[in-house]
């Protein structure tokens, strides 16, 4: 998940982080604060939110994949650097980066000699493909990302290993093990995003001898600095050191604490406070503290240099579903858009420290965003209620119109925007009744076609972040139709335009990552065109971390710190 630095949104503040640099407020979304390689310590991690599985196949959770760079290692992975180098894939259990041939539809992978799983037994080929062909084992292994699949079955209809009828549970044709050290992978067409996909956890390796299924999420094998001592759904976790994993072939990890411990809160705001306090180092969902404490730490200088505001790679915004009318009229769309507040919607979120005002749906960070392509106005922070109103007329409805806004009732920001938009909505007509549905049946609820149409929604609120650094990996799932499905749907529009799905295709069959970057700007500036989305913001967190933490410094791949590198002060 992408993320670009920044400070809080405010002139004046960013102005001050720029003079204090490495040192002061916001140091660490630019540069590595407090550099060390001292070792020792318990690096105390708590969470507001429990982890979805420590399975690698199986975890989908952004703070989850930064926390796998604890104890799982991947073919490549995403430098353990700040700034747009910590974007960039390098290698990790590869030698190299990929040899791309066959005109990029063939990727082969050379592994290292001396990486082991945490009992000591070599890391080959095999354990790999095995890894990739659990991702196909839905049945067992559901949750995780499932774009080896679309990429690797190619008609196979490959079932995971588990109904494997290979003897040797290596039956995924399109994988293929020459020898232990070499991989090679064997696309139906080129993919110029495969690399990233080659750094997601679903692509590490799994010894077959030691898989448990839907189990292993429990106690999942280690090939990183820590393995898993003990876990417990809904309490924590314990890593603790690996003695297999040798630091000479991993450039990525520092492996400095003794012991990373992970603890699962009911309470954020006394979280909050043991963090201030100094009993516990690091929130490590990511998502910011909560509102008191971010009154005490803006107003206290002392804790103010130890927060940092970065992009965190998403964007809040409203979906308007085509299906459900009238917003099956560009004008209808519009007309919601100019009425807007952006200034009271980024209130409702939390004012400047949660994000700066949206402007298209293609976040900073991004190849081929730009965060200034504003082509509704909206960072101007005003209502435009004229042109709002000269919208309904075009769209038939000059009186307004009645429509209903659906949000997740465990998300107090998003139930805040609606209620700010419902009340922008009213002073041009449009009456908006909100729907606050259970958070927790999203996939069911607006994320079934069929019942927003069935429920009337014509206004979703939702946030989202790219599952790898790419176009493809922010705005595919939301606008390619092909990706639209009768649940867990995200392209809650239903927008189905061959012109956009064939850019996706063109930026699919770019050289290289740098190459496809065009498609995307171009893909953001059709979707806007349509007036299908109204962006709240380019979310921020206000983070804060323990002052005794070294090597502090936050990964634009996942917007959060980096725990491949976190140590403490000795």
């Amino acid at each position: 998940m992408t993320a670009a630095c920044g400070g809080n949104g405010d002139k004046k503040d960013e102005a001050k982080g720029e003079t204090d640099g490495a040192k002061g407020y916001s140091g660490a979304a630019t540069a590595v604060i407090n550099p060390s390689d001292a070792k020792g310590g318990e690096l105390k991690l708590w969470s507001p939110q429990d982890v979805d599985y420590l399975d690698p196949a199986r975890a989908y959770y952004g703070f989850v994949w930064n926390m796998q760079r604890l104890y799982v290692r991947s073919l490549l992975a995403y430098d353990s650097k700040p700034g747009k180098d910590g974007t960039k894939v390098v290698p990790d259990l590869a030698e190299a980066l990929p040899v791309i041939t066959n005109d990029g539809k063939t990727y082969t992978l050379k592994i290292k000699d001396g990486v082991k799983f945490e009992d000591g037994s070599p890391i080959t080929s095999k354990d790999i493909k095995y890894g990739v062909e659990r991702v196909f084992a839905q049945d067992v292994l559901s949750g995780g990302p499932t774009y080896l699949i679309d990429l690797l079955d190619q008609g196979q209809k490959y079932p995971g290993p588990y109904k494997d009828t290979d003897p040797n549970k290596m039956g995924l044709k399109s994988v293929e093990t020459p020898d232990d050290k070499t991989i090679v992978f064997n696309l139906a067409s080129a993919n110029s995003d495969f690399s990233y996909l080659l750094a997601m956890p679903s692509s590490s390796p799994v010894p077959a001898g030691k898989d448990t299924g839907a189990t292993y999420t429990n106690k999942p094998i280690s090939t990183g600095p820590y393995k898993v001592e003990s876990f417990t759904a809904g309490k924590g976790a314990t890593f603790v050191r690996n003695d297999n994993w040798d630091p000479k072939t991993d450039p990525i990890r520092k492996g400095l604490p003794d012991k990373v411990s992970f603890t699962v809160t009911t309470n954020p705001d006394d979280m909050d406070q043991r963090l201030l306090s100094g009993d516990i180092d690091m929130a490590v969902d990511g998502t910011g503290v909560q509102q008191a404490a971010k009154n005490k730490i803006l107003k206290d200088a002392n804790l103010k240099k130890n927060a940092d505001n970065p992009f965190t790679g998403y964007i809040r915004y409203f979906a308007f579903p085509q299906s459900v009318a009238p917003f099956d009229n560009i004008e209808c769309r519009k007309a919601v858009i100019y009425a807007a507040d952006p200034k009271s919607l980024q209130t409702a979120r939390g004012g400047p420290t949660s994000g700066d005002l949206g402007a298209n749906m293609l976040p900073p960070g991004i190849p081929g965003s730009d965060k200034d392509y504003d082509p509704f106005g909206l960072t101007k922070g005003k209502p435009q209620e004229a042109k709002a109103k000269e919208a309904l007329k075009a769209c038939g409805k000059p009186e307004g119109f009645e429509t209903v806004i659906a949000v997740r009732n465990n998300r107090a920001p998003e139930v805040k925007t609606a209620e700010s938009l419902q009340a922008a909505l009213a002073k041009v007509g449009i009456k908006a009744t909100i729907d606050q549905y259970d958070g927790k049946l999203s996939s069911s609820t607006i994320g079934s076609p069929e019942n927003v149409k069935k429920k009337g929604y014509g206004i979703i609120v939702m946030g989202w972040g790219a599952d790898y650094n790419s176009g493809s990996g922010f705005l595919q799932p939301l606008v390619d139709g092909s990706f639209i499905a009768p649940n867990a749907n995200n392209n809650y529009t239903e927008l189905n335009d061959d012109e956009v799905n064939g850019l996706f295709d063109k930026a699919a069959a770019a050289a290289t990552p740098e190459a496809a970057a065009p498609f995307y700007t171009e893909i953001n500036k059709k979707v806007m065109e349509k007036a299908l989305y109204l962006p709240i913001n380019f979310d921020k967190a206000l983070v804060y971390h323990n002052p005794r933490l070294t090597n502090v410094f936050f990964n634009e791949s996942y917007g959060k710190i980096d725990l491949a590198t976190v140590g403490i002060k000795q």
